[in-house]
């Protein structure tokens, strides 16, 4: 991995920007996905209240700290803000803070912010729909092809990180669409979407073969422990959020994770 070694000054300062941008992009993601749910398109007309339709200033729409400063209520109407509003920018933040802290100034870092905003973005619309957009998905494959020499050393380098992440795809989306249609045999009903599989597709070119396992494991594990806390155990529930926090983790800590691991076998 490439990247440019700064003075701590330096990089207190990034991570400051990099908090202030975070819950920008945190602020946009939210809306983008409320609009996308809405089927209205999150290009055009300004942001205003659902509530009452007043059109939100730019007194309203000071990320984290205009919620904070309203105390979560339209200025206009007091209707109540959503608190995944709030969330979702503290959120973004702290994962764009914690990739500098981890990976420095990098293009790793710079892929890797690009990968978790459509993340966010993914599991805040599947909460609401239960569905994946494709388009977030092709995005995240072309930052995966972007990026594929960029924090390399050379072709050499790009040819066997493209070669890991193509297995990881192959393994780990064709496995889960191959458990899947086992499942919905046995169960007679869809067990897993189809933007799930995708997903898991997608999110496998970045983790390769060794580090996709980690995100399998975390996913399932986090997606049985939502199905029964939230009482969905035999209905349909949200994945996308799951799989994506997964692979945060995974991309984050997984090689330290992973090595700790080997450590108390060998």
């Amino acid at each position: 991995m490439v990247y440019i070694d700064l003075p701590l000054a330096a990089d207190i300062y990034i991570g400051v920007l990099l908090f202030a941008l975070g819950a920008a992009i945190g602020s946009f993601v939210t809306c983008a996905a409320d609009r996308y749910c809405r089927k209205q398109s999150f290009w055009r007309g300004r942001s205003h209240c659902d509530s009452c339709g007043a059109t939100l200033t730019a007194a309203d729409l000071v990320p984290i700290f205009s919620y904070l400063f309203l105390r979560g209520r339209c200025r206009h109407c007091g209707a109540k803000i959503p608190p995944r509003c709030l969330v979702t920018e503290l959120l973004t933040a702290a994962l764009f803070v914690g990739t500098y802290a981890i990976f420095g100034c990098s293009f790793v870092t710079l892929e890797y912010l690009m990968l978790f905003a459509a993340l966010v973005a993914i599991a805040l619309i599947d909460l609401d729909t239960m569905e994946i957009p494709d388009g977030l998905l092709i995005f995240g494959a072309a930052v995966f092809v972007a990026f594929a020499y960029l924090h390399g050393r050379g072709v050499d380098d790009m040819l066997a990180r493209v070669k890991d992440g193509m297995f990881g795809a192959v393994v780990y989306g064709g496995g889960i669409l191959l458990v899947s249609l086992v499942m919905d045999k046995v169960l007679g009903r869809e067990s897993m979407g189809g933007g799930d599989v995708k997903l898991f597709a997608v999110l496998g070119l970045f983790t390769g073969l060794a580090k996709g396992l980690l995100m399998l494991l975390v996913a399932c594990v986090t997606g049985i422990a939502t199905a029964f806390c939230s009482g969905s155990r035999k209905e349909a529930f949200p994945f996308g959020p799951s799989i994506a926090g997964a692979a945060v983790l995974t991309l984050l800590l997984g090689q330290g994770l992973i090595e700790q691991y080997l450590a108390l076998i060998y």
